[in-house]
């Protein structure tokens, strides 16, 4: 027997435990369930969206998306975050989740998505390349702490 079909759908509450593993485990925060429940529950829905990836009732993938707009460019929705489990990745949730971004994007009348991706992950970036996306420009990233 297969595997059961990957499906999406917005992130709730009950998935902050799932979300905050492939946050830790996926892309190397160290997040906690408690972070993520404040998160979710204070989505904005008038400007992000966070999506889930299932198969059956297990939740392999997440995607966070928020609209924004700059004074030099038209509006786009740019990826915060974006992690498949390992065990599940090539099973297609990466690009069922991008997909569920970009319907969105047309909704709202963005322009494109942007996504950003840390310098050693090869493997995303090849995956961002197979789905249309383009690297446009070599970026450092910097952050003040407060």
């Amino acid at each position: 027997m297969g595997r059961n079909p990957v499906s999406v759908r917005e992130a709730v509450v009950s998935d902050c435990d799932a979300i905050a593993a492939l946050c830790r485990d996926d892309l190397g925060y160290a997040c906690t369930p408690e972070l993520l429940q404040k998160r979710i529950v204070a989505v904005d829905k008038s400007r992000e969206r966070v999506f889930v990836a299932t198969q059956g009732e297990t939740v392999i993938g997440f995607v966070h998306a928020v609209y924004y707009e700059t004074l030099y460019f038209e509006p786009l929705v740019n990826l915060l975050g974006l992690a498949v489990s390992e065990k599940y990745r090539r099973s297609g949730a990466g690009r069922a989740l991008l997909s569920a971004v970009e319907d969105w994007a047309h909704k709202i009348g963005a322009a494109g998505i942007r996504a950003n991706s840390g310098a050693t992950r090869q493997d995303a970036h090849i995956f961002y390349k197979v789905l249309g996306f383009t690297d446009e420009k070599p970026q450092i990233r910097f952050i003040k702490r407060l």
